[in-house]
């Protein structure tokens, strides 16, 4: 069985395509804020590895395909900000402020948890990185000594938390303008939180969109700064 899938080329995409049908078709269906349809489809994923005894390797060798769509649907997220070009010019300070404001929010709360947990160098600037896009992280972390396999980890789980409960923040504490939205799910909680940002509306999509590039930007100089902290 093993040797079946693993000879096969279409096996990964398969199961990972069909996984996120499913975690979409679940959400529909049942509309529960929690049910993420990425974070269901790589607990699918997760099950049916470990049920047919298949290994990541091999999972992998088939599914990596996906990955190469990363860089184009990230560069599709262009599209809405270039729609709202006239809001950005009119919000350009606030905007730039905010992005700053999640940028080092999220490299100092980084920091604070490491230095009362007592995480090593290794682990800490391996946790930097969690709220930029992938792409982007894996390259900080292996050039800041980190461990860069626990960093996608780690953005992902970012993401998807910011994806379920990033609206629900926003509305705890009063957060209702759109571009106040949109640039604290996509600093937050990178390309996941923008496909949030982009249900919720335009704007709040093109500030998302905006803040990945910019954030990203952002996280490479401050994580490299944060790192001589620890």
């Amino acid at each position: 069985m093993k040797e079946f899938f693993s000879e096969s080329l279409y096996f990964g995409l398969t199961i990972s395509i069909g996984a996120y049908g499913l975690g979409l078709l679940a959400r529909k269906k049942l509309k529960w804020g929690f049910l993420n349809p990425l974070l269901l489809a790589i607990v699918a994923v997760i099950v049916v590895l470990n049920v047919l005894d298949v290994d990541y390797a091999t999972y992998n060798e088939s599914a990596k395909y996906l990955s190469y769509l990363l860089t184009p649907a990230t560069v599709c997220l262009a599209v809405p900000l270039y729609q709202q070009m006239e809001l950005l010019k009119q919000n350009f300070w606030a905007v730039f402020w905010g992005i700053t404001a999640g940028v080092l929010s999220s490299l100092g709360s980084v920091f604070g948890l490491a230095y009362l947990f007592g995480l090593s160098h290794e682990q800490y600037v391996t946790l930097l990185p969690k709220s930029i896009t992938t792409a982007i992280g894996i390259g900080v972390s292996e050039e800041l000594g980190g461990i860069s396999t626990i960093t996608v980890a780690v953005i992902i789980v970012t993401g998807v938390l910011g994806n379920i409960i990033g609206e629900y923040i926003c509305k705890m504490f009063g957060i209702r303008e759109p571009i106040a939205v949109g640039l604290s799910l996509g600093t937050a909680s990178h390309a996941v939180g923008t496909a949030k940002a982009l249900e919720l509306g335009e704007v709040q999509g093109a500030m998302s969109s905006l803040s990945i590039a910019v954030s990203g930007l952002m996280t490479v100089i401050g994580a490299s700064v944060f790192a001589t902290f620890l």
